[in-house]
């Protein structure tokens, strides 16, 4: 089977003004991608360095400004808008914004099937209940508002809305980020249990490496607008090729009490992303970087089922 979503070469710019004065930012810088039926896909990386950039044109509400992004083998800019949303639906951050305050919960999930004007009030209703059940809302809730439940409580009102139309690929850009910690692992769990269910695809936006390590099949860690290491999750985790996804990976709390985490050797200045560094555009914070590094972009490395983009890859 063809990927579900595969994306080749793109780029996104974007017109800004620096200093007063019109410039070109590039918010991807050429990225590649293949998201294979029935995987979780997770993209990290730390803020401004693209994620929800690429979730947009995943999503077609956004074109590259070059290169091609397509959907079930298909070009996602050759769809109708109704034909994009049966294959592909978003999971938004904010559980408080993305639903509609004047609206009840029932009509908020069945909104995809009135919009396609698919079944009748009663065939809505029934699959609409059934979908409220699937991610653990009580039938009474049906005629409540947003107002009235707690905010995991919305972000399971979100996932049922962007299920119930039986889409083929899921993105959810970091979906539990807005929400308590206690509340969390009940979403990711949530996740995991939906997709097993429904043979969900999804592609996961996060800057939470533990989220990421405990539902993603694959994981693909971007840093200002490219690619710079993707592979399995396990094997990334166990021995990451790039200083980047070391730094990571040291980011993340151990959960062992008392314990601390590992000294992050990078540097913390990010650079601007109107004027990136020549090379690689990782070179001004990493402690391995050479005259190499700002002359040459890295080549792409395979590595097992994965690959990095680096010159000094750890060992």
């Amino acid at each position: 089977m063809p990927p579900i979503l595969e994306i080749t070469g793109a780029t996104r710019d974007y017109a800004v003004r620096s200093g007063g004065q019109a410039a070109s930012l590039r918010a991807l810088r050429g990225i590649d991608l293949a998201v294979e039926p029935g995987e979780v896909m997770a993209i990290v990386g730390e803020s401004g360095c693209g994620k929800t950039t690429l979730s947009r044109l995943c999503l077609g509400i956004e074109s590259p400004s070059s290169g091609t992004v397509s959907l079930g083998g298909q070009p996602i800019a050759g769809y109708h808008r109704t034909e994009r949303a049966r294959l592909v639906q978003p999971v938004f951050q904010d559980p408080y914004s993305s639903l509609n305050p004047r609206q009840s919960l029932g009509s908020i999930v069945a909104a995809p099937l009135v919009v396609r004007g698919e079944g009748t009030r009663a065939t809505r209703r029934a699959r609409t209940e059934a979908m409220m059940a699937a991610v653990g809302l009580p039938p009474h809730l049906i005629n409540a508002y947003p107002s009235q439940i707690s905010g995991g409580q919305r972000q399971r009102v979100a996932i049922a809305r962007a299920l119930i139309g039986e889409p083929k690929l899921l993105i959810c850009d970091e979906p539990t980020s807005a929400l308590d910690v206690s509340v969390q692992s009940q979403i990711i769990n949530l996740l995991g249990r939906l997709r097993r269910q429904f043979d969900l695809t999804i592609l996961l936006i996060s800057h939470n490496l533990a989220v990421v390590h405990h539902l993603a099949d694959r994981v693909a860690v971007m840093y200002l607008g490219i690619i710079v290491e993707s592979g399995p999750t396990e094997a990334l985790y166990a021995r990451p090729r790039h200083p980047y996804t070391r730094a990571l990976l040291d980011a993340i709390l151990p959960p062992t009490p008392g314990a601390r985490p590992r000294p992050i050797e990078i540097g913390a200045e990010a650079p601007n992303p109107i004027a990136p560094p020549s090379g690689c555009p990782f070179r001004t914070r990493c402690p391995h970087a050479t005259e190499i590094c700002a002359e040459t972009m890295p080549a792409v490395t395979e590595a097992g089922a994965g690959y990095y983009r680096c010159h000094h890859p750890l060992g």
